[in-house]
């Protein structure tokens, strides 16, 4: 009896953990086409999870990486539309949609001569190398700003060359990209100091999107530790991210 109980408070906590988010706009949930989940099985049972965490609402996000994940409309229509049939066929009706997140270097150029796919209107998720930024960075975004776009820079904190010149992110604000944080950044589970680096662009107010990039079952599992930790909930339930809105 002891053991149901802890499982029903469990249960009970998870059931209200992302519902600040309402909707996640950066997960990697079409099966088969980049390093996010293998198969439509798996794609279907995280859905379920995040909607019993409290998401009302997904667009997943696969890479278009040219060099590695060379994804379009086309790579994408197949996986996507298998999801939203299995969706149907098991009665969920959370809305389940798809953009992508787009990775900026010398390929990218080329790519936005073509239409890129949004996450609502014209916000667009970019991502830049780990390693640094690219030197074509503020034209691009110039660019993409006069076609219409709005930017929206993935996981800023992760770029670790960013730590020790903060200034850099106040010139990503100038240039006019909104930011998106990592969920699972402010827990520790991609190291410490990108950690630090989450809550200080938080305190400084500099985050307007939050999404969990959902990629596997680790993912998954770290999500629902979250239950656990009282104080980033408080964190998380304070601030004004802009999910909602969308």
């Amino acid at each position: 009896m002891f053991l149901f109980r802890n499982k029903t408070k469990e249960n009970e906590q998870l059931t209200q953990l992302l519902s600040f988010m309402e909707t996640d706009i950066h997960s990697h949930l079409l099966p088969g086409i980049d390093d996010g989940v293998p198969d439509t099985d798996t794609s279907v049972r995280f859905i379920e999870q995040l909607h019993h965490m409290g998401i009302r609402k997904i667009i997943t996000t696969p890479h278009v990486m040219m060099d590695r994940y060379p994804n379009s409309v086309q790579t994408m229509a197949g996986p996507y539309r298998e999801v939203s049939a299995a969706l149907a066929a098991k009665g969920l009706s959370i809305p389940f949609h798809h953009a992508a997140e787009y990775y900026m270097d010398e390929q990218f150029e080329e790519l936005m001569q073509r239409p890129l796919l949004t996450l609502t209107g014209k916000l667009l998720l970019v991502e830049i190398s780990f390693m640094s930024a690219p030197p074509q960075m503020h034209r691009w975004i110039f660019e993409l700003e006069a076609q219409g776009y709005l930017p929206l820079l993935a996981h800023p904190e992760r770029y670790n060359y960013c730590h020790s010149d903060f200034d850099s992110y106040h010139r990503f604000k100038e240039w006019g990209c909104l930011f998106q944080v990592n969920l699972l950044s402010l827990t520790g589970y991609y190291g410490k100091h990108i950690q630090q680096a989450a809550e200080k662009l938080m305190d400084l107010d500099m985050i307007d999107y939050i999404g969990t990039d959902l990629h596997h079952e680790k993912h998954l599992h770290a999500i629902t530790q979250i239950s656990k930790n009282k104080k980033l909930r408080n964190v998380l339930e304070k601030y004004p991210f802009k999910n909602r809105s969308l």
